[in-house]
C-alpha cells in the first residue's frame, strides 16, 4: 500500500530570529484558486470606495494677506519654504509646517507681479507695477524659525528702476542672470544696475516669461496678442513662434522632459506643445470652464496643476486630457496662482480672497508615519484599482467628484453648445461635395499660425 506524505524540512521553516517573517510556500497553480479574479475584483471595488471615503484634500490655510495673492515662488533649497506676494506690495515668507509667517518683504508700492528665487536658493527677486526690480536676502532657516514669536522684516540689498511696469520675472536654473518682463523682455544680472539685453517682441505687453530648466539660455515668453514665444538670449530675435486664437496667462516647461512645455490659456484649456515642433498641440488639456490663470509642474514632471478663475484648482496627467482631481471651497474666490511643493506632496493655492490655501496632491493619502506592511497595503490597492479600473462599477466610483454648482451648469451648457456645433459641423460637411470641408482636428484648431 503507497501513502503520500508531506515532508518538510524543520530548517526551512524556524526563524533565525523573532523579528524574521515566516516562510510560506505558495502554490500559484490557477486551477486551485477559481475565484481569484472575484476576491481581486471585491479588493478593487472595497480599495475604490475607500479612496473616496478618504479623501480629505485641504491641510489648512495660511492666513495674513490684506490684499489678493498675484503670485508665488518656491525656494529650492528649503522644501518648507514658499514665497508669497499681494496686489498691495506685501511679500511673505511662510513655514509651510506650522503655516504661518516667517519673514516680510515690504518696499513695493504698487502689486507685486512676478517673484522668483535663484538657484542657491539665496536672492529672492520681485517685480511689480512700479516699475520697480527688487532684491532680496533670504534668510535662512534656523532652529529659531520653529518658535515663530515674531516676524522678522527684511531690506531689499538692490533695487533697479524701470521705464514701465512690470508683469512676471524668472531666475534661470543655472547662472546668475533672471529675466524680466513687461513692456519688453530684459536680462539682468545681480551685479548689474541696468540690463545686460533686452528684446522688444511686438506693442503689446509680455505677460509670463519662463527659462528652460535644461537650456539656461532658452526662455519662453507669452504676451498679450496672443503669441507665445521662445528665444534663445544668444541670439537677437526669437527662436520661435505661435499665434492663438486666446492669449497665453502663464507657461511652465516640463522638468524631467525639458523640451516639452505647457500653455495655460484664456479659453479654459492647457495645450502641451513641443518646443521643436510647433505646427499642432502634443496634447489638449480640458476641464476648466473659465480662463485658466496660472500653471506648475509636479518635480516628478509626471503631473501638473492649474488654477482657474473658475475659483477652482485641478490636477492634470501631463498627457491625460481631463483632470483627476478638482479641489474648491465655498470661501475660495479666483485663483490666480498654484504651486507645487518641491517634493511633490502637497499643491499650495493663492486667491483672490487673500488666503493661500494647502492642499494634498492626492487627496486620501496618509500623512505622518506610515509603516512598512501600511505602505504595502496602499500600494496592493492602487495596483488592484489599477488592474480592474476599465469596469463600469469601479470607472464611474473613481471619476466621480462633487462639483460646485456654479461649474456644474457651466460644463452642461458648455456640452450642450458644443453638441450642436458638431451637429451642425456634420450636416454641413454632409451636404457639401466630398473635400470642400476639411474637419480640423482639436490639438490644431486654436492654432492660427507657427512661425519660426
Amino acid at each position: 500500500m503507497r501513502i503520500k506524505t508531506i515532508s518538510r524540512s524543520v530548517d526551512e521553516f524556524t526563524r533565525e530570529r523573532s523579528q524574521d517573517l515566516q516562510r510560506v510556500f505558495h502554490n500559484f497553480d490557477p486551477s486551485l484558486r477559481p475565484m481569484e479574479k472575484a476576491v481581486e475584483y471585491q479588493r478593487a471595488l472595497t480599495a475604490a470606495k475607500l479612496e473616496k471615503i478618504f479623501a480629505r484634500p485641504f491641510v489648512g490655510a495660511m492666513d495674513g494677506h490684506r490684499d489678493g495673492i498675484s503670485c508665488m515662488a518656491k525656494n529650492p533649497n528649503y522644501l518648507k519654504g514658499i514665497f508669497s506676494a499681494s496686489m498691495d506690495g506685501d511679500i511673505r515668507l511662510w513655514d509651510i509646517a506650522t503655516r504661518r509667517t516667517v519673514c516680510q518683504f515690504p518696499g513695493h508700492k504698487g502689486a507685486v507681479r512676478g517673484l522668483t528665487v535663484s538657484t542657491d536658493g539665496n536672492v529672492l527677486v520681485s517685480c511689480g507695477t512700479d516699475c520697480a526690480v527688487r532684491l532680496w536676502n533670504v534668510p535662512r532657516p534656523s532652529l529659531e524659525d520653529s518658535d515663530l514669536s515674531s516676524e522678522k522684516s527684511a531690506e531689499p540689498s538692490a533695487e533697479y528702476l524701470c521705464k514701465n511696469a512690470l508683469l512676471a520675472v524668472d531666475h534661470q536654473f543655472e547662472g546668475e542672470l533672471f529675466a524680466t518682463a513687461g513692456a519688453q523682455i530684459d536680462i539682468w544680472n545681480h551685479n548689474r544696475s541696468q540690463p545686460v539685453q533686452s528684446f522688444k517682441p511686438s506693442n503689446d505687453s509680455v505677460i509670463s516669461v519662463r527659462f528652460n530648466p535644461g537650456e539656461p539660455d532658452i526662455l519662453a515668453v507669452s504676451s498679450s496678442d496672443r503669441r507665445i514665444r521662445i528665444y534663445d538670449i544668444r541670439m537677437s530675435t526669437s527662436a520661435r513662434e505661435i499665434l492663438m486664437l486666446t492669449k497665453t496667462n502663464s507657461i511652465a516647461w516640463n522638468p524631467m522632459e525639458p523640451m516639452n512645455f505647457t500653455a495655460a490659456n484664456e479659453d479654459g484649456n492647457c495645450y502641451s506643445f513641443d518646443g521643436r515642433k510647433n505646427e499642432e498641440a502634443k496634447c489638449v488639456h480640458k476641464d476648466h470652464v473659465s480662463a485658466v490663470m496660472d500653471i506648475d509642474f509636479s518635480p516628478t514632471g509626471r503631473e501638473f496643476v492649474t488654477g482657474s478663475y473658475d475659483r477652482s484648482v485641478r490636477i492634470f496627467p501631463y498627457n491625460g486630457g481631463h483632470s483627476r482631481e478638482i479641489y474648491h471651497t465655498k470661501r475660495m474666490q479666483r485663483v490666480f496662482c498654484v504651486k507645487y511643493s518641491s517634493d511633490a506632496t502637497y499643491v499650495i493655492s493663492g486667491s483672490d480672497d487673500t488666503n493661500l490655501r494647502l492642499w494634498k496632491a492626492k487627496a486620501s493619502e496618509q500623512l505622518g508615519v506610515i509603516l512598512p506592511r501600511e505602505q504595502k497595503k496602499h500600494e496592493y490597492n492602487e495596483a488592484v484599482k489599477n488592474r480592474y479600473k476599465h469596469l463600469p462599477e469601479i470607472k464611474r466610483i473613481v471619476r466621480h467628484r462633487h462639483l460646485p454648482k456654479p461649474i456644474y451648469k457651466a460644463i452642461a451648457e458648455s456640452r450642450v453648445i458644443n453638441n450642436s456645433k458638431k451637429r451642425k459641423d456634420d450636416r454641413r460637411k454632409a451636404h457639401s461635395a466630398e473635400g470642400t470641408i476639411v474637419t480640423k482636428p482639436l490639438r490644431t484648431r486654436r492654432i492660427i499660425k507657427e512661425a519660426e
